[in-house]
This record gives structure tokens, C-alpha cells and sequence, in this order.
């Protein structure tokens, strides 16, 4: 036989299996994520939204932007949009709502993302200390949130007298039957796999071999002396330079390295870092755009400002927590 074909043969071998088990836990996973938020199970984690708003001085009103943030990220900042452009909240008041969202807006990508997808590709491990991670860092920003409310907000930043001129009701009720939701969520799920899936064949294809064909550890050695001063393998070089640009193939690019080159602690923090590095592309091709359609680009600098800020503070914290070599 051909030393090529071979080769391939060998590659293909021990490719298709673990493809075939990532694929079926994400088609299963994404489906049942599907599934529940088409049910409304999204809206009994956001319901905890009051809890957070009093202490915060915000009015209860702000509650129905967050619990609405966790369904659809676009109504609840546009939502608070609506309330700011009223008057019911000045721009300081309006940040600290923003801020306070971070964690709700997190919970979808919990159900639709994180659980379905990311955990399969890096296992249980790995993924639920990763996702655990990224969970930490968004209740943090929103704690801070509401400690900040605490301390900056006051009546002086809220005007009960425009509620009138605002639509408070909260998310539309679901009137699809049973049968319809479960559809929906099966058409969603299949949207997803034709996105993901082919996506993730290439590139852990591209991974495998390339892992197999060469030592990752002595191409990166150049990478040494900083990959070494933070406590990680010369190999998150090229880990965090994939990640940067997508993050599912970021995931895939270190699954194969998972147990040898890194430890579930080093490959979550490489992930973050990869995490750091990316706010640079996504800030421009996906938060500017949101953002400045929502607010305004005076106000909509603001609140990218801000965001910003606390997850890079927090995401480097996070690191520093996780490359601390006593436990």
C-alpha cells in the first residue's frame, strides 16, 4: 500500500471515532439546550434578576431587561435602551444595568454553547472547569455591578415618572404548542450542527496530524520564555493564536493535547488568555457594530469601555488563580 495512503488511512482511523463521539454528544446536547430554553427554563434563572436590582438602587422594572437578556441578548440591551432614552435611567444608572447583565447575558451561552458544544470537545474535566471559569468571571462583573449601584446610584439617577412612557411588560408569552417548541429546537440544533460540525472536522483533522508529524513542543520553543513565566507549555502559542480568531477551533486545537502537553488547569487558563487576546477582533467585528446600533456610538463607547475593562480585569485575576503552582 501506498505510504501515503497508509498514512491517511491511520490518520482518518483515529480521527472519525473521536469525531463521531464529539458530533453526537454536541447534536444531542445542543438539541436538549434547544429544547429547554424553547420551554422557558432560561427565564427561572433570570427570575433571580430582582434580587440583584434593589441592592443596586435600580428600580424592579430593570429586572424585566435582564430576564429578557437571557432569552435574547438584542432585546434586553435594547430593552435598557428604551428606559435610558425615556429618562427612567441617567447614563450612570444605565451602565450599572449593563453591567449587572453580564451574568444573564452569560446564561444562554450556558444552554446554548458552553454545556452543548464546549464540553464535549474539551470532556467533562476540562470543560466543566472552563465553563465553571468563564461562569465565575461574569457573576463577578455583575456582583460588581451591583456594588457599585450601591454606592453610585441613587433616586437622583432614576426617574419613576417616565415609567409611563415605557413598555414594561417583559418577553411576549410563548403561545406555541408542545409539538411546535420541540421543532423549532430541532431545526435550531440542525442549523447549529451545519455550522459547527464540518468547521470542526477540518480543523481537528489539521490538529491530529499535524501532532502526530511533529513535535509541538520544540516548534514553539521560541515561545519559552513567556509561555514559561506564566507556568504554561511553549504549545499555548499556537492554541491561543487559533483561539483568538474562533473559538470552537481554539477548543479542537487543544482537545489532542489534553493529558500530555496540558493539564486541565493550564489548558483553561491558555483558553482565557486566548479569551484576552480575542476581545481585540471581536470588539470590532462584533461589539462596535451592537453596541453603536443599540446606544449610539457616544454611549455605546462607554458601555464597550466598560465591559471591557471588567473582563479583562477579571479573566487575567481568573489566570493568575489558576497558574498558582500550590494547588
Amino acid at each position: 500500500m501506498n505510504p501515503v495512503v497508509a498514512d491517511l488511512l491511520a490518520l482518518f482511523a483515529e480521527v472519525l471515532p473521536r469525531l463521531a463521539r464529539i458530533s453526537a454528544f454536541i447534536a444531542a446536547g445542543v438539541f436538549v439546550a434547544n429544547v429547554a430554553v424553547a420551554f422557558g427554563l432560561i427565564r427561572y434563572v433570570a427570575g433571580l434578576s430582582g434580587y440583584l436590582t434593589r441592592p443596586a438602587n435600580l428600580p424592579d422594572e430593570v429586572g424585566t431587561a435582564i430576564l429578557t437578556t437571557a432569552a435574547s441578548t438584542t432585546a434586553g440591551y435594547a430593552t435598557l435602551a428604551e428606559y435610558r432614552e425615556s429618562g427612567l435611567l441617567d447614563d450612570r444608572a444605565t451602565l450599572v444595568a449593563v453591567v449587572i447583565n453580564t451574568f444573564f447575558g452569560f446564561v444562554q451561552h450556558v444552554f446554548t454553547y458552553y454545556v452543548p458544544v464546549l464540553i464535549p470537545i474539551l470532556g467533562v474535566t476540562t470543560g466543566v472547569l472552563y465553563v465553571s471559569a468563564r461562569a465565575g468571571i461574569a457573576l463577578a462583573i455583575t456582583v460588581t455591578g451591583v456594588f457599585l449601584g450601591g454606592l453610585l446610584v441613587s433616586e437622583r439617577n432614576v426617574d419613576h415618572t417616565a415609567l409611563a412612557e415605557v413598555d414594561a411588560a417583559g418577553p411576549d408569552e410563548d403561545d406555541r404548542t408542545h409539538g411546535e417548541r420541540v421543532r423549532e429546537a430541532a431545526a435550531k440544533s440542525w442549523s447549529t450542527l451545519r455550522r459547527i460540525v464540518p468547521r470542526l472536522a477540518v480543523v481537528y483533522t489539521l490538529v491530529v496530524a499535524f501532532v502526530a508529524s511533529y513535535d509541538v513542543a520544540s516548534l514553539t520553543a521560541v515561545a519559552e520564555p513567556v509561555t514559561g513565566a506564566l507556568g504554561l507549555p511553549s504549545a499555548a502559542v499556537p492554541v491561543i493564536a487559533v483561539y483568538t480568531l474562533d473559538t470552537t477551533a481554539g477548543a479542537v486545537a487543544i482537545q489532542p493535547l489534553l493529558g500530555t502537553t496540558f493539564t486541565p488547569r493550564t489548558a483553561v487558563a491558555t483558553l482565557l488568555i486566548g479569551g484576552i487576546l480575542s476581545f481585540a477582533v471581536s470588539t470590532f467585528r462584533r461589539s462596535i457594530p451592537f453596541q453603536y446600533g443599540i446606544w449610539g456610538a457616544s454611549f455605546g463607547t462607554k458601555v464597550i469601555a466598560v465591559n471591557t475593562a471588567l473582563k479583562l480585569l477579571f479573566i487575567s485575576l481568573t489566570v493568575a488563580l489558576l497558574l498558582v503552582p500550590t494547588w
